[in-house]
């Protein structure tokens, strides 16, 4: 294929998956939880809440509500995005995502409709329909590509499916957690051509410079450290040269931190926001795969040289 164009100095949005931390006895931290949601908000990034980064596929219905009504009332008219999360409910799928629909527009947030078994199945015109008939009760919604690498029940569409859904005007926009390149472009090339308007956001943790040709983001990895990625995007948006060392370090992050098995990132995660002092303790979900010990050096690193590098690009920006 022929790749979509570099584009430079553009302004890059970022939206961050935020790590629900727990504490050693296996309870969530939530008051380190709120503080990572806003410090977010304080980078110039948008939360995103019950996602993958955030154990949804492991929480009960109850808690993701919680989380909901929390980051609601932190937020103050701020923009949030929120996984629409319906995999293990039973009934019918459209009566599902509009029921998760509605609380998140309620509570102020943006919903992204997480895949699910359920619509595992669907054909193009079927998933158009959904979509079709959430836009109706939602005047803005995020799709969701997601890898079985991440999670069984994951889904990928296929190029004409991709396609189809941008005639949907509420869909705004759609995170593509392939960890493919070239299918990443090959949505940039369509979007392009057929709605310029359309975000999509890569969840390429992998290759974190797909924002180069165009694309947005909504990764896991930002949640690591919201305020390298936000130093980043400025770097790029001024045409700094310092956003590729930047980005190197980021990447090599990405490649220590998502290898398999893929969710163990989220322990990865907790070792290094401990490390950074933003959270009380380096456990994950119970239930979630585990890190080894030794990670921790390697991590320690990365978090020095990060700090060093935001500070200059700081300095550069100022």
């Amino acid at each position: 294929m022929i790749l979509p164009p570099l584009r430079p100095f553009r302004r890059i949005e970022g939206i961050s998956a935020v790590l629900l931390p727990f504490d050693s006895d296996g309870s969530c931290d939530l008051e380190s939880y709120d503080a990572l949601v806003q410090m977010t908000w304080e980078a110039g990034l948008t939360p995103a809440i019950n996602m993958d980064t955030g154990y949804t596929n492991l929480l009960a219905d109850s808690d993701r509500q919680e989380i909901l009504s929390r980051v609601s009332r932190l937020a103050g008219g701020r923009r949030f995005v929120a996984g629409a999360f319906i995999e293990g409910a039973v009934g019918n799928p459209e009566a599902l995502y509009s029921r998760e629909v509605t609380a998140i527009s309620n509570a102020g947030g943006i919903p992204i409709l997480f895949p699910a078994t359920a619509t595992a199945g669907y054909d193009r015109r079927q998933l158009t329909d959904l979509m079709r008939a959430i836009g109706r009760q939602c005047p803005q919604f995020l799709g969701f590509e997601l890898g079985q690498m991440f999670v069984p029940f994951g889904k990928i569409w296929d190029l004409d499916t991709f396609q189809a859904l941008l005639d949907i005007p509420q869909l705004i926009g759609a995170k593509h957690s392939s960890l493919s390149r070239e299918l990443e472009w090959q949505r940039l090339a369509a979007r392009d051509v057929s709605r310029p308007d359309f975000k999509v956001y890569t969840g390429n943790d992998l290759a974190i410079d797909m924002v180069q040709w165009g694309s947005d983001y909504l990764l896991g990895l930002s949640a690591f450290h919201v305020q390298a990625f936000a130093a980043r995007d400025r770097l790029w948006s001024l045409g700094h040269a310092g956003f590729y060392e930047l980005n190197d370090w980021l990447q090599y992050l990405g490649m220590l931190a998502f290898r398999a098995p893929v969710p163990a990132y989220k322990h990865s995660c907790a070792q290094f926001l401990h490390r950074r002092g933003l959270i009380r303790s380096s456990e994950p979900h119970p239930r979630n795969p585990r890190r080894p010990d030794h990670d921790v050096a390697l991590l320690e690193s990365i978090v020095q040289k990060l700090d060093s590098l935001v500070h200059n690009a700081v300095s550069c920006s100022a």
